[in-house]
């Protein structure tokens, strides 16, 4: 019977997904199939199962209505019952930082069961705001009453709570690592309900600018709850699970060496795939024998494309290529630019976040970063992990550079100034492109497995 992988009756024959390796690369692997296995633990379902097997009890209860917590190594994440949070002595109004290591002091944050304080003293190694829960459990501490019981709680939270610490909001390549670490979680916890609250932990009372908010229906059926609405108050949280998160070392996707020369992680394919349908993206009809080509427009000061009127024009000539250019922004709701970018063959954009809508692409699509400013693996590495192609520039000398750029402090830098391509070596990559998606379109189905 299928499974996602990291069960542990999950036979290698029935996983969800195999990823692709086209070629041996010594310094990773000593043959291929080693190789996919290395792939598949580093950001696939593996990635899951290496995390699953440190699950440790911290806190064990003894009766019936007890506490307890049990975490990963380095508290990547925990799962809680009948936790105590004690809000009482913090000020969220004075504070400027999200992440502040100091809201609780002992007896502050705890349970009523039995707890390994050395075991959990062990596991700091990774203390850091968005690489793990060290610094928010650090002063765990069992409690000599049950708080949920003795009327120690001013209010108590009954369903299912997930806790998550965020990153950047404005910037799409980080928020969907907080998204992608969410849903990661889910499978951990063996759970996707929607009918759970998600707490953002926040230590300070600021605006948090969200671009992506209707992301949040795809977890939850509630409203967010943050932490300063708890400002003064005891909080018992009766079921509680802190997520995987953003910026973890060797984590999801910030930060992750990925072994060369494979790609197809199941774990982003689900990922993609239960995101749209939640959403209700949906792929339109198109003819067999066109191409439909988006190409993501910069308005910034910088990685513009000096002649891309002249680009669009050349492509626009084809009769099968269907042109579009959009320019992602504020204005433009996320839900209409999935939309766009589910119904399109070939994405090409500058190197930059907009980019990262290339995990929202068709599986047989290509993304064309046309120019990747000596920063190649960022984007390439994040297509690999979705399945997609990935093309960028490869001939330097038919690539024009406005000048050496101009970085606030590092001086010249190839990510602060704009580029001109060459209309002819333009037209062959996109003929490629057009070529790579035609190969994959005849032989895609559509029935993907969804949890």
């Amino acid at each position: 019977k299928k499974c996602w992988g990291y069960e542990p009756d999950c036979d290698a024959s029935d996983r969800y997904s195999h990823p692709t390796c086209t070629k041996l690369d010594r310094r990773w692997a000593q043959t291929l199939e080693d190789q996919q296995q290395k792939f598949w633990e580093q950001g696939d379902f593996g990635y899951l199962r290496k995390k699953m097997d440190t699950m440790m009890q911290l806190c064990t209860p003894q009766n019936q209505g007890d506490s307890s917590l049990s975490c990963t190594k380095n508290l990547w994440y925990c799962r809680a019952t009948n936790l105590y949070l004690d809000f009482r002595r913090y000020d969220f109004h004075r504070r400027h930082n999200r992440y502040h290591e100091d809201v609780f002091k002992e007896g502050e944050v705890g349970g009523h069961c039995n707890f390994n304080k050395e075991l959990h003293k062990q596991q700091g190694e990774n203390k850091s705001p968005l690489q793990s829960w060290f610094a928010e459990l650090q002063h765990f501490t069992s409690l000599p009453y049950h708080p949920m019981n003795d009327g120690a709680c001013d209010v108590v939270i009954d369903k299912p709570t997930m806790v998550i610490k965020l990153d950047a909001g404005v910037n799409m390549y980080h928020h969907f690592c907080d998204f992608v670490n969410l849903y990661a979680s889910q499978h951990i916890n063996g759970s996707f309900s929607t009918d759970v609250n998600i707490l953002v932990w926040d230590t300070s009372d600021m605006h948090y600018a969200d671009f992506f908010s209707e992301m949040w229906m795809v977890f939850s059926k509630h409203p967010l709850l943050r932490l300063n609405s708890f400002q003064g108050k005891r909080v018992c949280l009766k079921d509680a699970v802190f997520s995987l998160l953003a910026r973890m070392i060797f984590g999801l996707y910030y930060n992750m060496p990925l072994v060369p020369n494979c790609h197809g992680s199941g774990l982003f394919h689900s990922f993609t795939h239960h995101t749209l349908e939640r959403l209700g993206i949906i792929q339109d009809e198109y003819e067999e024998d066109e191409f439909r080509i988006t190409l993501i427009e910069r308005k910034t000061q910088y990685r513009n494309i000096l002649n891309q009127d002249e680009l669009i024009g050349a492509m626009k000539s084809v009769p099968n290529f269907k042109v579009k250019v959009v320019h992602y922004n504020r204005e433009i709701p996320f839900l209409d630019q999935l939309k766009v970018t589910h119904n399109t063959d070939i994405m090409i954009g500058m190197h930059g976040a907009g980019l990262t809508h290339l995990l929202f692409l068709p599986d047989w699509a290509v993304i064309f970063e046309i120019y990747n400013t000596e920063d190649p693996d960022c984007y390439g590495d994040l297509a690999r992990l979705r399945g997609v192609t990935y093309m960028t520039w490869e001939k330097r000398e038919k690539l024009h550079q406005q000048d050496e750029g101009h970085h606030p402090t590092l001086g010249a830098h190839a990510k602060f100034t704009n580029y001109g391509f060459d209309v002819e070596e333009f037209m062959r990559l996109i003929y490629q492109a057009a070529d790579a998606v035609k190969a994959k379109r005849s032989h895609h189905s559509e029935d993907e497995p969804d949890p």
